[in-house]
């Protein structure tokens, strides 16, 4: 499966904004500085995720960006198909140094390719922005990263 740094960045900056957003709009700035990714390249991913309908934007001092649904309404696979450019999440067959000749074979692995897509869309159909960050939360508790001091 290829996901290009389009996708990393651009889900990050929705969990980003998910984490962060509220009523008030989050400046690209703040994002930017959080996920160590370039605020020029933000811009352009979150372009794209504007026209799509994913987040509103608000111009002025006190402008950014903001979910445009609940984040329990948005699922991995709906963001990354905005920035991955395509009807599904790039995925393709192995590169080979050999193709194999026999079309029986070629048929059959083209199958398994087909398959192992359509479950890797199901999945990131199914998880939305707020499970990915009970996941992480779920995470950060079991490594011991909460520490309590009295």
């Amino acid at each position: 499966m290829r996901i290009s740094t389009r996708g990393e960045y651009g889900l990050r900056a929705m969990l980003d904004l998910a984490i962060h957003g509220g009523e008030e709009p989050v400046p690209l700035k703040q994002i930017a500085v959080r996920q160590g990714i370039s605020e020029h390249y933000l811009e352009q991913l979150m372009g794209g995720l504007r026209k799509a309908g994913l987040v509103t934007s608000v111009r002025g001092a006190q402008g950014g960006y903001r979910l445009a649904a609940d984040a329990r309404e948005m699922t991995a696979g709906q963001i990354l198909r905005v920035l991955e450019g395509s009807g599904n999440v790039p995925f393709g067959e192995p590169a080979s140094a050999a193709p194999s000749p026999d079309p029986l074979t070629r048929c059959a692995t083209r199958h398994l390719w087909q398959q192992l897509a359509g479950r890797i869309n199901e999945l990131l159909d199914s998880v939305s922005l707020a499970d990915l960050l009970a996941a992480a939360e779920e995470a950060r508790a079991r490594e011991g990263a909460y520490m309590y001091h009295i």
